[in-house]
């Protein structure tokens, strides 16, 4: 009668504030890689804590060890970590002492390797529960091993060692969970077939430090301050940062799977940044209200791009990789150990204020933190050395939340003392003692308010004790979960064959890693040095050599990121060259699929393109309202036109849709739009058009064998699809190649054999209308990724 016994002594120790109090229930507990890494670091002495914080709580407990290892080999491990756990500073000796033994008293191994193992488990806590007369309140099963283990765990849990009605079940997971949105998605999918949401607590443990977890009480506690400022109009940007010295050595094979992106990024740093930017809820502790505010902050979010994101690699990572996975000499990885990320915001809150997501491995000092800095309008025409330290206006402003470590060594919460002095709960938050002898962010201390908790607690700790309470607000759903991985998982697929920059470690990096913010992605701010270029790093063995010219024409090629990047680029470029020389730009544009990119970075990067001067036309209109789906005005409008200032009278959507009627030959839409094309375009030259490729040679809605517009007169004309809505409109290939630049546009594996085929037929308009684009007196330029060109 082992739990009776310690329940005697714990309640004649005065634990128990009286004997009514411990009818609450008894609690399990059962650590699953119990003999583990996390465990032995964490877990265990997480649950130590819950334990010295519970014991007076009425509730009573037992916590059970389980690994695969036999039962004394096992027993023999676990124990040798209990012995090791300590209390807290302030806990008196000798109460410790007494808790301590008690704690062990109240753990056992159990090997948990088989159905019948856990049968035998529950068969276990049922019959000690029936000996003390204590009725069941729940149990918590924590999950600290690989995630391939889960499926398997959660279907022996289910059927044979779930808790009785009226008790709670609580399934812990540690991360990672998955390792992109597909995997994702598989995970939670089989969990969901054992375990009710409700049940799952998927562990962040940032998500557990102090000063991640009072980002949203700060928030709310100084709403009367932050109201105001807490915006696009007063925030310049917002920086999140976790650095390391260690390296990944031991680690290589988790490292070569996830990479800093995935270990870092897509989870600690996402939580704080949805923290910083979600808008409020009424209340800041309703699990639920929490989760839908994350939510709408990752749908405000612009998805990321290749250009976003600034990639490094340790230099000994190679070598390490080698060494601990027996791979070949030669052997290139392409994970990154570091990266910085540009994060952008449509909200009406954020537009325009960058937000920068950087972590690594082997950097210059060990330290994490939330920064926001303030825009600062002042200026103060006294010499610094005259004005007051604290409160002078032409300081920085900023409000930092220090997870740890660096130069306090300790969680905080920092604000300038030129913006506001803070509300903080003084139960839990202290104001800290001032230290002349420390500087951050190059200021010294005293120009903050500067806040530590009054007992610092071990983010493992803070989470246990959020698991027993049931506070799912401190943990992630499934829905915020896949919402995060749909968000990152594009950036991932991206850079998986992007070579990162190599640099060699610690305070030696020197600027080699800083980054500056370009045509609104990021770009490493110093050229890589020859020396640092390692001879074995090969280029892909899929390299071919590319050709500067595809069917007599120049050939612009690269990954579909890069690509669509130097192409709006060219396009400015044009723009501008045309503005100068004429007043105006006019612009014809292509439907379908592939410009899609184009146009959001379009609106997204190019703050300079002269949209006021620029007239916009369309290449082929299908013929349905212009409110359709299928409406390549609509798409235009949708990720294009609502994003810049075109002046409305230079806007020209194709007249498809006449006296409610769509495409009538005798509506005259196609003289309608030549007329208006003649009477603005001089020459019915347009400066540039853009095209696209079908998989049948197509391009505009000029098919193969098309009766109208492949020859002849320039003008506008009628066609037939093959694919459904049939009828279309389109420029002809004559109008077309009267153009001063013609830009050509084809993406993705799709377009591999039709690439292929034009690069060896000739002038045929009438089996491939592509073949037909060749402007009279312009310049004809083909943009082809590597995926159409090389499949």
């Amino acid at each position: 009668k082992m739990l009776g016994r310690v329940l005697c002594t714990v309640l004649f120790l005065g634990a128990f504030p009286s004997p009514a109090a411990a009818s609450q229930g008894h609690i399990s507990v059962v650590l699953l890689g119990a003999t583990g890494d996390l465990a032995k670091k964490y877990l265990w002495q997480g649950l130590f804590q819950l334990y010295i914080d519970q014991v007076s709580s009425g509730h009573s407990f037992t916590f059970h060890g389980a690994a695969l290892a036999a039962l004394e080999p096992g027993q023999r491990l676990m124990f040798d970590v209990l012995k090791k756990l300590s209390c807290p500073p302030d806990e008196a000796p000798n109460r410790c002492a007494v808790l301590k033994d008690q704690f062990l008293k109240l753990s056992q191994y159990h090997q948990l390797k088989t159905a019948e193992n856990y049968s035998a488990l529950n068969r276990e806590i049922e019959t000690l529960l029936r000996q003390e007369g204590l009725k069941e309140a729940g149990r918590i099963f924590y999950f600290s091993v690989p995630p391939f283990a889960y499926t398997e765990i959660a279907r022996h849990i289910n059927s044979s060692c779930r808790p009785p009605p009226g008790a709670w079940l609580r399934v812990v997971l540690e991360k990672p969970f998955g390792h992109d949105l597909q995997s994702a998605q598989h995970l939670a999918a089989e969990l969901a077939g054992f375990f009710r949401e409700e049940e799952m607590y998927r562990v962040d443990h940032y998500l557990g430090k102090q000063a991640v977890a009072h980002i949203l009480p700060f928030r709310d506690q100084n709403r009367q301050f932050l109201d105001p400022i807490w915006n696009r109009h007063h925030v310049e940007r917002v920086e999140i940062v976790l650095k390391e010295t260690v390296d990944a050595k031991g680690r290589t094979s988790f490292y070569e799977q996830y990479g800093v992106i995935r270990d870092v990024l897509q989870n600690h740093l996402t939580e704080a940044l949805l923290f910083l930017i979600m808008e409020l809820p009424a209340s800041v502790s309703r699990a639920q209200e929490v989760l839908q505010h994350k939510l709408q902050a990752f749908q405000s979010l612009w998805a990321l791009e290749r250009s976003s994101a600034v990639l490094g690699q340790y230099q000994a990572y190679a070598r390490q990789v080698q060494e601990e996975l027996q791979e070949a000499q030669g052997y290139v990885s392409t994970t990154p150990t570091f990266a910085g990320v540009l994060i952008r915001s449509d909200s009406l809150r954020w537009e325009g204020v960058p937000f920068l997501l950087t972590s690594g491995k082997a950097l210059d000092e060990r330290v994490g933190y939330a920064r926001v800095l303030f825009k600062n309008r002042a200026y103060c025409t006294q010499s610094g050395t005259l004005r007051d330290a604290g409160h002078s206006q032409c300081k920085p402003k900023h409000i930092i939340f220090y997870f740890g470590h660096g130069a306090l060594n300790t969680p905080a919460v920092l604000v300038s003392r030129n913006l506001f002095q803070p509300v903080m709960p003084k139960d839990s938050w202290k104001e800290a003692e001032a230290r002349s002898d420390l500087h951050i962010f190059g200021q010294p201390l005293s120009d903050f308010y500067v806040y530590s908790p009054v007992i610092e607690r071990d983010a493992y700790s803070v989470l246990i004790s959020n698991i027993y309470h049931g506070r799912k607000d401190f943990f992630i759903t499934t829905e915020n979960l896949l919402a995060s991985w749909a968000f990152w998982t594009p950036l991932l697929d991206s850079i998986s064959r992007q070579p990162p920059r190599l640099y060699p470690g610690g305070v030696e990096n020197q600027h080699l890693l800083d980054f500056e913010m370009v045509s609104g992605g990021l770009a490493f701010t110093l050229a890589e040095p020859a020396e640092l270029l390692s001879p074995s790093r090969q280029m892909p063995s899929d390299f071919r050599a590319i050709q500067p010219k595809f069917r007599q024409s120049p050939l612009v090629s690269a990954w579909a990121e890069e690509l669509i990047s130097r192409l709006a680029s060219d396009m400015e470029e044009a723009a501008v060259r045309s503005v100068a020389r004429s007043g105006q730009f006019h612009l014809a544009l292509s439907g379908g699929s592939s410009p899609v990119l184009l146009f959001q970075r379009l609106a997204r990067h190019h703050y300079s393109f002269p949209w006021q001067h620029t007239h916009v036309w369309l290449v082929d209109e299908r013929c349905v309202p212009l409110t359709d789906a299928e409406s390549n005005f609509l798409s235009l409008h949708r990720h294009l036109l609502q994003s810049v200032r075109v002046p409305y009278f230079n806007i020209h959507p194709m007249p498809v849709h006449l006296r409610r009627r769509l495409c009538v030959e005798e509506d005259r839409g196609t003289e309608l739009y030549a007329k208006d094309i003649v009477a603005l375009v001089a020459n019915a030259s347009f400066d540039l058009v853009l095209l696209g490729v079908g998989t049948d040679g197509h391009t505009a809605s000029l098919f193969p064998r098309s009766e109208h517009g492949l020859e002849g007169a320039p003008t506008v004309v009628l066609t037939e699809s093959p694919v459904k809505p049939h009828q279309r409109m389109s420029l002809s290939l004559p109008l077309i190649n009267r153009a001063r630049q013609v830009f050509v546009l084809v993406l993705g594996k799709g377009k591999h054999d039709i690439t292929t085929l034009l690069s060896r037929v000739g002038h045929e308009p009438r089996k491939w209308p592509i073949s037909g684009v060749s402007p009279s007196s312009g310049q004809l330029v083909w943009y082809v990724d590597y995926e159409a060109l090389l499949g």
